[in-house]
C-alpha cells in the first residue's frame, strides 16, 4: 500500500521548534506496519502521520513551505520494509525516512538508509537500533534497557529482591530480556526463575507454573509485546498468582488492557509515556500541552483511544521537520546533522536532546510508571 500526501507544516508543529521553514519542498518517506501482526503498532503510526499532514494543510504551514509524505505499509514484513526503503530512496527520492514499527522492519530499513546516507528515525524500541551509534539512524521510543531500569527502580523501591521473568523469543522480547539481565544486579535484584515463550503460543501456564513454584519469587516481569503479554496476563490471573506483575513499554496501550481483560490486568505495572495519563499530568508539566493537543486531535479524528505507538510517529515526524527547519536545507546530510543537535524538543514521548553519542535523546524521566486500576492507566509516580 502506498499513500502520497502533499501539504504544509501546521501551526501545531511550530510549538515543537518549527519557527522557520526550509527553502525547498520537504519530501519525507515512511514505512510502517499498518496491517498484519504488528498493526497495533503501525496502524496508529500511519494514522498519526496522515493526521499531522492534514493538519499541516489546514493550518497553512510554516512560511508556505510544502511537505510531501510518501507512506508505505510493510505489513510487519522485514523484506517488504527493505524493498520499500529502497523504493523511497531511489524512486521517490525522499530526504528522510520515518518508520520501522518493529525491530525487525527497522533493522531492514536501517541497512538501506545507512548505505544511502539518508536520515532515518525509527519507531521501534530495541537498543541495538542506536547502540552503537550509526551515523544516519535515530529513534523516538525509549530503549528496552531504559525500560528495565525504570522497572527495577520501582521494584527496588517496593523492596523486591528476587523475581521471575517470562520473556517472548521475538526480537523485542529477546533484546529486552538480555538488557534486563545486564542491569538487574545494579538494583540488588536476582532473577531466580527465567522462562520464555514463542510469540505465537496460545498458552503460557506451564512456564508461569514453574515461576509460581520457584522459591523466593516476589514479583514477575514479562519482557514482550504483541499478544503474548496479554496471554501471560490472563494465564497469570487464571493460576491465581498473587505476586505483582510487570509488563514492558511494548504493551503500553489501552489495547493491552482490552486484550488481557480489565480484571486480569488489574494491578499490572509498566513504564509508559505521559500520553496514557494525559489528564493526570500536573499543571506545569512540560509535556502536558503537546500531549493533550495530540490526544484530543487523534481521538476526535479517529474516534478511538490514542496510542503510545502513534506518539512515536508524532515525535519522529516532528524531529525530522524541526531538523529541516533548523538546517535551512532539505539535503539529507544537513538534516542528519541537525537531528544530531536537537535540543529540548518537547514531544509526546519525552523531551529530546541528542548528540553525536546519543541518537535517542531521552532519559529515564521520559518514562512514567503506570498501573492498571479499574480498567484504565493511573500514574504511580
Amino acid at each position: 500500500m502506498k499513500k502520497t500526501l502533499t501539504t504544509t507544516v501546521p501551526a501545531a508543529l511550530i510549538a515543537l521548534g518549527l519557527a522557520t521553514a526550509a527553502s525547498a519542498e520537504i519530501k519525507i518517506g515512511a514505512s510502517v506496519s499498518a496491517t498484519g501482526p504488528a498493526a497495533f503498532l503501525g496502524d496508529p503510526e500511519a494514522k498519526t502521520l496522515e493526521m499531522m499532514v492534514e493538519e499541516i494543510n489546514a493550518k497553512g504551514g510554516v512560511n508556505g513551505e510544502k511537505v510531501e509524505l510518501v507512506l508505505y505499509d510493510d505489513g510487519g514484513d522485514a523484506n517488504k520494509a527493505r524493498t520499500f526503503a529502497t523504493r523511497l530512496i531511489e524512486d521517490d527520492e525522499v530526504q528522510a525516512i520515518v518508520g520501522g514499527s518493529t525491530t525487525g522492519t527497522t533493522m531492514a530499513i536501517l541497512s538501506v538508509a545507512e548505505d544511502a546516507e539518508v536520515p532515518f528515525v525509527s519507531l521501534a524500541g530495541a537498543i541495538e537500533i542506536i547502540q552503537p551509534v550509526k551515523p544516519f539512524t535515530f529513534k523516538t521510543p525509549h530503549t528496552d534497557r531504559m525500560a528495565c531500569q525504570k522497572i527495577f527502580a520501582d521494584m527496588q523501591a517496593r523492596g523486591f529482591t528476587n523475581i521471575g521473568m517470562i520473556s517472548g523469543t521475538d526480537g523485542f522480547g529477546a533484546s529486552m530480556q538480555a538488557q534486563c539481565k545486564d542491569v538487574v544486579g545494579d538494583y540488588g535484584i536476582t532473577v531466580v526463575a527465567d522462562e520464555t515463550y514463542d510469540p505465537k503460543d496460545a498458552d503460557m501456564t506451564a512456564q508461569l507454573t514453574k515461576i509460581k513454584n520457584a522459591e523466593g519469587v516476589q514479583a514477575v516481569l514479562n519482557p514482550g509485546f504483541g499478544q503474548g503479554p496479554a496471554i501471560v496476563t490472563r494465564n497469570y490471573a487464571q493460576l491465581g498468582i498473587a505476586l505483582p506483575l510487570y509488563q514492558s513499554h511494548g504493551v503500553a496501550s489501552d489495547g493491552f488492557i482490552k486484550l488481557a481483560g480489565a480484571a486480569a490486568a488489574e494491578g499490572v505495572r509498566l513504564p509508559g509515556t505521559a500520553l496514557l495519563v494525559a489528564d493526570q499530568l500536573p499543571e506545569g508539566d512540560a509535556q502536558k500541552p503537546v500531549v493533550t493537543e495530540y490526544k484530543a486531535a487523534y481521538e476526535a479524528k479517529f474516534n478511538q483511544p490514542v496510542s503510545t505507538f502513534g506518539g512515536y510517529a508524532h515525535d519522529g515526524l516532528a524531529l525530522v521537520l524541526d531538523a529541516v527547519a533548523r538546517a535551512g536545507s532539505t539535503e539529507p546530510a544537513a538534516i542528519r546533522d541537525a537531528l544530531e543537535t536537537t535540543s529540548g524538543l518537547v514531544g509526546v514521548t519525552g523531551i529530546y536532546t541528542m548528540s553525536p553519542e546519543d541518537h535517542l535523546g531521552l532519559d529515564l524521566s521520559a518514562f512514567r510508571m503506570l498501573e492498571v486500576k479499574a480498567g484504565g492507566w493511573t500514574l504511580v509516580d
